[in-house]
């Protein structure tokens, strides 16, 4: 059982992808992270050094701090952060004991620049429908919870990525969009190294809704259209993205917890 101001693995793995999620700041040395630059889903780099200058930072948030063992950096940083105003614990064993226990880990190599405020800055066409409020989802849940998203017009994507120091995504010629006949969601999946199974089926739901393939998934159907009713609910692309976390939140916890469930009415009687 985890210390008071510690969490579990298999804890911070449940939470991981949810909205409930905490934020996870990796203080790991820096010959650590060169002898393994991978991190853990959603975390973000952070230098025990300055700890004092940025827990200001996390007032009122739940944090997870992950050093290389689990011991004095991660406790320190965790102490530092508390002090600050914020919930923080540290992960029990570390960033080994999350690798040993053969969990995803993140391909920190393929994660863009970051800005000055420490977030990867996104850019895609407007009036998103499914691969385009699939992906920030992703990126929001596994990569950033910090990311920003422009929805520019179409002519515009590539000239805003360049001026502004943004990532295009989703549109023809980047390194983020279809490839084949997969999405641009499975390319991030596949990159990052996250495909997990409920993850890899989210996938095949988003693919099948996104190219009008509706024979590969079910659900895929239900995906459509809600989301094509949700953007003609919405004329601000955020305010629609907004909105739309909360539906693939819950169509990636069916595809994590909920897929042999089945219901009907009226429910059995007992004899």
């Amino acid at each position: 059982m985890p210390a008071p101001d510690a969490i579990a693995v298999p804890q911070l793995a449940r939470l991981i992808g949810t909205p409930d999620a905490p934020r996870i700041l990796d203080v790991r040395l820096a010959e650590d992270c060169t002898a393994d630059p991978r991190l853990l889903p959603a975390a973000t780099l952070r230098s025990h050094a300055d700890v004092a200058d940025w827990a200001p930072g996390y007032i009122g948030r739940h944090v997870v701090v992950v050093c290389q063992r689990g011991i004095k950096l991660s406790q320190g940083a965790a102490a530092w952060l508390r002090h600050a105003g914020a919930r923080a614990e540290v992960l029990e064993g570390g960033f080994e004991a999350w690798a040993a226990a053969g969990l995803p880990l993140l391909r920190a190599d393929r994660i863009p620049s970051r800005d000055r405020l420490c977030r990867t800055v996104w850019v895609t066409r407007a009036r998103p429908k499914i691969d385009r409020i699939a992906c920030p989802w992703l990126i929001r849940r596994f990569v950033d919870p910090t990311a920003v998203f422009l929805f520019v017009a179409p002519s515009e994507v590539a000239a805003v990525a360049d001026r502004f120091g943004a990532t295009p995504f989703d549109i023809e010629g980047v390194a983020w969009s279809h490839r084949g006949p997969l999405c641009t969601f499975d390319v991030m999946l596949e990159e990052w190294g996250v495909a997990t199974e409920p993850l890899q089926r989210l996938a095949l739901i988003v693919r099948a809704a996104d190219t009008a393939r509706l024979d590969l998934a079910p659900q895929a159907a239900g995906l459509l259209a809600a989301s094509l009713g949700l953007s003609r609910m919405y004329r601000d692309d955020l305010a629609q993205l907004d909105a739309e976390m909360g539906l693939y939140d819950a169509f990636f916890r069916w595809c994590r917890d909920a897929v042999e469930e089945t219901h009907n009415w009226p429910t059995p009687t007992r004899a």
